[in-house]
C-alpha cells in the first residue's frame, strides 16, 4: 500500500470533527515527506482542513454546511507534547464545564509548569499561567479542583452553597488513592485552598489522613472565603470565614 493510500486509510477512521497532528498518524519515518505531500492533496481536496501548523481536523458536513472542531477539539494538541499531558484548561472556562459559573470568558487559560501556551486560532484564543506542580494525566483533574477552590471568591456569577454542593460531589466521587494524591497536590498551593480543601474533605468524612493539610496551616490564620456553617458545617474546623 502506497503512503497516499496508508494515510487516506486512516483519516477515513477518524470520527468527523477530529483534529490530529503528524505523530498520530502510524507513518515510517522515511515516509514523512511522502505524507506531507499527501497531506497537502488531501487539503487541496477539501478532505482534510488545517487548523494551525501541523494541526489538522477532518470536517464534520451537516446540512448547514462543514462544522469547524470545538475549542475543545482544537485545544487538546497543546495539552500534550510527545503523547504526554503537560497542561490543562483552568479558569473561567473550567468553572462553566464544572457547573459553577454561567460565563463563558472570550479567552481560555492554559496552565502548564513550565510551558508558557499561547492560543491565537480563529476565534478561539487561549493565555497561559502557571500550574503549581508538574501536570500529568494522573493529577489535571485533581488541579482542575484546587483551581476552583483558589479562584472560589473571583468566579463569576457564583452562588456558594450551590458550588459548594458540587464541589462536594466531585470529591465524594474520588477513590481514597485519588484522594490522597489530591492531598498532596493542595500542599503546594496557598494556605487557603489547603483550608478549603480540608474542610470539604473533613465534610464528606474521607477516610484519607488530613493531618498534614491541618499542620501545614497556621492554626492563628483565618481564611475570608464568606462561606458560613450553614453552607458547610467544617468551616470553623479550618478556620474558614
Amino acid at each position: 500500500m502506497g503512503v497516499t493510500q496508508k494515510i487516506q486509510k486512516q483519516i477515513s477512521k477518524l470520527a468527523d470533527g477530529t483534529t490530529f497532528k503528524y505523530e498520530q498518524l502510524d507513518i515510517e519515518p522515511q515516509e514523512f515527506s511522502a505524507t506531507a505531500k499527501a497531506i497537502e492533496r488531501l487539503i487541496a481536496k477539501g478532505v482534510i482542513k488545517r487548523v494551525s501548523t501541523g494541526v489538522f481536523y477532518k470536517p464534520k458536513k451537516t446540512v448547514f454546511g462543514e462544522l469547524k472542531p470545538n475549542e475543545e477539539e482544537i485545544l487538546k494538541h497543546y495539552l500534550f507534547e510527545k503523547g504526554k499531558r503537560i497542561a490543562y484548561i483552568t479558569g473561567t472556562s473550567l468553572y462553566n464545564r464544572l457547573g459553577l459559573t454561567t460565563q463563558v470568558p472570550k479567552s481560555i487559560k492554559i496552565a502548564s509548569r513550565d510551558k508558557r501556551i499561547t492560543v491565537s486560532n480563529g476565534n478561539v484564543k487561549a493565555s497561559p499561567v502557571k500550574s503549581y506542580v508538574d501536570v500529568t494525566d494522573q493529577n489535571f483533574y485533581l488541579l482542575e479542583l484546587l483551581d476552583s477552590l483558589k479562584d472560589f471568591k473571583k468566579i463569576p456569577d457564583l452562588d456558594k452553597s450551590s458550588a459548594i454542593k458540587i464541589l462536594l460531589t466531585k470529591l465524594k466521587e474520588l477513590n481514597s488513592t485519588e484522594t490522597k494524591l489530591l492531598i498532596k497536590c493542595g500542599l503546594a498551593y496557598p494556605p487557603r485552598v489547603r483550608s478549603f480543601l480540608g474542610a470539604l474533605l473533613e465534610n464528606i468524612n474521607t477516610e484519607s489522613d488530613l493531618t498534614t493539610l491541618k499542620t501545614s496551616l497556621n492554626p492563628l490564620s483565618e481564611y475570608e472565603y464568606g462561606i458560613s456553617e450553614r453552607q458547610l458545617a467544617t468551616a470553623e474546623n479550618w478556620n474558614i470565614k
